[in-house]
């Protein structure tokens, strides 16, 4: 990974701009607004915290002790990852009695998890 950082990208000797291609790049491109919302979602999923609690919803839908305990962490610090995978969308509630059951939003976000792994794994 240090060797990314310590060369750069090659760039082109010449400056020619193919027009045909960017016409095509430009009318596929989505709008920016969806691209930062992209951005954002995929901020979600840079802390491994996170992605460790996903982990766990991918086996089963758990309470926040549950969590707490696989983790080995406090239900405070849980918690307060769950609120931001729950308000991203990614992960959903069940209250049942005195205890919320955390569960995945849907498949989608076994598939991100699923994609990123395979690609690492290259």
């Amino acid at each position: 990974m240090s060797q990314l950082h310590s060369e750069h990208a090659e760039v082109c000797e010449t400056c020619e701009v193919h027009a045909p291609l960017l016409k095509i790049v430009n009318e596929k491109l989505p709008p920016e607004d969806e691209l930062y919302d992209l951005a954002e979602l995929f901020k979600i999923f840079g802390d491994s915290t996170r992605i460790r609690i996903l982990f766990v919803l991918f086996e089963a839908e758990v309470c926040v002790c549950d969590l707490a305990e696989a983790l080995n962490m406090t239900q405070s610090a849980i918690s307060h990852q769950l609120a931001i995978l729950k308000q991203s969308h990614l992960v959903k509630g069940r209250r049942e009695g005195k205890q919320v059951f955390y569960s995945l939003a849907d498949d989608h976000v076994r598939t991100i998890i699923a994609q990123g792994l395979e690609h690492i794994e290259e």
